[in-house]
């Protein structure tokens, strides 16, 4: 069966034309989140302010990469289900230069790294939001270095 809803889910998919918009998250600090984003070097890139909607929404993309954005949506009368685990959202995912200088650099301000890249290759940290983030070497995994090579996992990612 499983088998049978592949083959009818891709039948003509190839016809179809789709783009990637943009990945969404809610927060709860606009401000707060927009300053973890901006740790991982992404800029705002659109914002919208919607007073009869009560919302905001903030678009956040890597520099020169406006249409791989992260929406944030800030409700402006709060949200009681955040910050929940996220887990069933999945995850961010950012190719770096330097996995390990990008980690010392979360690091170094105040962000945890959930799961250190001892392999130079993977790391996840969390939004304040709670939000899984992965981060991916570029091109070949670095060697093992320290402090990373040693440390524990913190927490879940």
């Amino acid at each position: 069966m499983a088998a049978e809803m592949s083959q009818t889910q891709t039948d003509g998919a190839e016809h179809m034309q789709i783009r990637y918009l943009h990945t969404m998250i809610r927060v709860l600090d606009l401000d707060r989140t927009m300053a973890f984003f901006g740790l991982l070097g992404l800029q705002e890139t659109r914002r919208i302010e919607s007073e009869q909607g009560r919302f905001t929404l903030v678009f956040m993309a890597p520099p020169g990469q406006p249409d791989c954005p992260v929406e944030l949506t800030f409700n402006w009368d709060g949200d009681e289900g955040l910050p929940s685990d996220s887990r069933h959202f999945g995850h961010l995912a950012y190719g770096v230069e330097n996995i390990h200088d990008m980690c010392a650099h979360l690091q170094a301000n105040g962000v945890t790294i959930n799961r250190p890249p001892r392999d130079g290759r993977m790391a996840f940290v969390r939004s304040p939001d709670n939000v899984s983030v992965e981060l991916l070497q570029i091109g070949a995994a670095l060697p093992p270095a320290e402090p990373w090579a040693s440390m524990p996992n913190t927490g879940h990612w």
